[in-house]
């Protein structure tokens, strides 16, 4: 197996946009490279006195081992 080199191993925008949506609609998505069900994580984190808190979802392939981390409630890439 190919490990994906430093050009390759990111998501282009359409394709992380693709995973938020997917994710927002309550579907667990494919790995846009492999078309491996992706494994999501969420990551908690206190507000340190910020005074919001932030969720966020990871998500992972355990294929190609690529990720994509994003806020879940302002559907933004963190």
């Amino acid at each position: 197996m190919q490990t994906p080199t430093s050009d390759e191993a990111r998501y282009t925008a359409d394709e992380e946009r693709a995973l938020r949506e997917s994710v927002a609609s309550g579907i667990v998505p494919n790995c846009p490279r492999c078309a491996v069900r992706m494994t999501t994580r969420p990551i908690g984190g206190g507000s340190f006195g910020l005074g919001y808190r932030r969720q966020r979802e990871w998500l992972l392939c355990p294929s190609c081992k690529r990720s994509a981390i994003f806020d879940v409630k302002r559907g933004t890439r963190t």
